[in-house]
Parts: C-alpha cells; sequence; structure tokens
C-alpha cells in the first residue's frame, strides 16, 4: 500500500540486513542507547532522538562506537531561523548577548504516552528542556559553568510536568527557561542583547510548508521588523546533513561527545531540584 518495498518482524531482523545503511532510532529515551550500540554493532550509521541518553553516563556507552556516524537529532541546529539568529548574534547586531529566555509547553496527560512513563525516561526536562539547553549552547557558543532548577513532578505518573531553570555562562550571561508537558501548547525564544533582542516565533517545532519568521527590535520598544524565510523542513535539513557526513565523508558539527555534554548538564539541573543549589555540569 505504502510502497515499502521490506518490511522486518524485528529489530535484529533489520539491522542484519546488509542493504541497510544508516537508522533513525525514535524510540522511547530508555532505548535510546541500547538500540544505537546494538546497531552501530552491525555497521549502522545512527540519527538517534534526542535526548541521546536518560544520563550522561549512560551517554557515554556510546564513546566506544568506532567506523560508523552518531547523531543526536536535534533539528533545531539546522533549522533556518535559528542559524539566521546566530548570524546576526556573531555580527554583533544586537550588541552583546547577554541573555536568552524560553519558554516551551503543550499539554498531556495521557496514562500510554511514553512521556508520562517515569521508569522508562519520561517528564518534560528530558522531552523538551533539552531544547533551552542546547539552544543557548548553539548562541552562546560555550558551555554554562552552574545551573539551577525548580522541578514540580505530576503526583499520579511521578514525572516533571513542569521545570523551570537558570544556566549561568559567565561573563554576565544567562539562559532562563520554563518547560512543561501540562501547560497551554505554547513556545517562543527571546535573545537579548545590550542593543536589541531577537524573537524567534515558532523555535522548535515550526511548520514545514509555511515561512519561519524571526523578528528583531532595536533600542525602541515599538519598533522593529519581522523577517519570513524561505519555506524549508528542519527535520529534512537535518536529514540531509546526517547523510552528507556519510556520502562526502565531512566532519560532523556536533558528534557524541557534544551529546554528553547535553546529558550532564541535564543531570546537573536533576540534582539542583534535589540540592536546592547551584550544581556544575
Amino acid at each position: 500500500k505504502l510502497g515499502i518495498p521490506k518490511a522486518y518482524g524485528s529489530y535484529e531482523e533489520m539491522l542484519a540486513d546488509p542493504e541497510i545503511e544508516a537508522v533513525y532510532n525514535p524510540l522511547p529515551n530508555h532505548l535510546h542507547v541500547p538500540l544505537t550500540l546494538a546497531a552501530a554493532k552491525a555497521g549502522k550509521h545512527v540519527l538517534c532522538e534526542k535526548p541521546i541518553a536518560i544520563t550522561a553516563a549512560e551517554a557515554k556507552q556510546l564513546k566506544k562506537i568506532r567506523n560508523v556516524h552518531v547523531a543526536e537529532a536535534f533539528m533545531v541546529r539546522h533549522a533556518t531561523q535559528w542559524i539566521a539568529a546566530r548570524d546576526l548574534v556573531k555580527k554583533k547586531k544586537i550588541g552583546e548577548v547577554r541573555a536568552i529566555q524560553v519558554l516551551f509547553s503543550y499539554f498531556n496527560r495521557d496514562p500510554k504516552n511514553v512521556r508520562n512513563m517515569a521508569d522508562i525516561g519520561g517528564g518534560g526536562l528530558l522531552d523538551i528542556g533539552c531544547y533551552p539547553i542546547t539552544v543557548s549552547r548553539f548562541i552562546f557558543d560555550g558551555e554554562p559553568k552552574r545551573v539551577t532548577a525548580t522541578i514540580d513532578r505530576d503526583p499520579k505518573f511521578k514525572v516533571d510536568r513542569l521545570a523551570g531553570g537558570l544556566a549561568d555562562f559567565g561573563d554576565g550571561r544567562h539562559l532562563s527557561f520554563t518547560v512543561s508537558t501540562q501547560l497551554a501548547p505554547y513556545q517562543r525564544v527571546n535573545i537579548m542583547g545590550t542593543k536589541g533582542r531577537i524573537e524567534i516565533e515558532i523555535p522548535f517545532n515550526a511548520p514545514p510548508d509555511k515561512p519561519n519568521r524571526y523578528f528583531v527590535q532595536g533600542m525602541e520598544m515599538n519598533e522593529g521588523e519581522w523577517t519570513a524565510l524561505p519555506v524549508s523542513d528542519q527535520y529534512q535539513l537535518q536529514a540531509e546533513a546526517f547523510g552528507r557526513v556519510i556520502r562526502k565523508k565531512q566532519k560532523p558539527a556536533w558528534g557524541v561527545d557534544d551529546a554528553i555534554q547535553n546529558m550532564k548538564i541535564l543531570d546537573a539541573l536533576f540534582r539542583s531540584e534535589k540540592s536546592g543549589k547551584w550544581e556544575k555540569p
């Protein structure tokens, strides 16, 4: 019906097929590392969904992989609006960037949804809290020195349903974010500089059939301009970049070490929930 030439009865059967060169791992979080390791052992390149693991310690198992490309699927790093924003920051169009503000939320209380299953890596911080961490590292081009978080957990599901955090990048720069799996659907990013700000309209799941937009404001509150970029699909751009690493032997912009670093920061946020203090990644 769909024109798919092959079907497999198991993951093992698929990985044993010599015609398969690369796989995409979109499985629940607790299966990201085990199935990525299995695919790599079978000689397959792997594009693995974010977060690449549940903890940094688990993610470090991927460092033993050799001779295949493993990438964490943060499509936003290939999105045209994010690349445009980073270019504007590098050109000092809004002065020195001091703060990044992120809000990302959706509503989901489905008990059968993997995001509401604590034992397999559910919860909002792993599901969407990884985005503020990634994009702030992308824009600041650096790593946070310390982080702190407050987290509210669903009493039934035992997963975090609301998390707010700060990441101190040093030199007077910080990320502040709120993520939730039980608030009205919304997402927005503001990149704040000493001479202006950049606002990204739909920063994370931008529609592939509409122009991506960002807003640049100078020092006047009521002045600024929206820019609409040509229609593009960030998932397609991500897949094409992944393919170029394999086909053209290009050096990947981000690899396993970057994914481990992101997990270290998420680990520190969870530690902060328990300690009530700043934690170092």
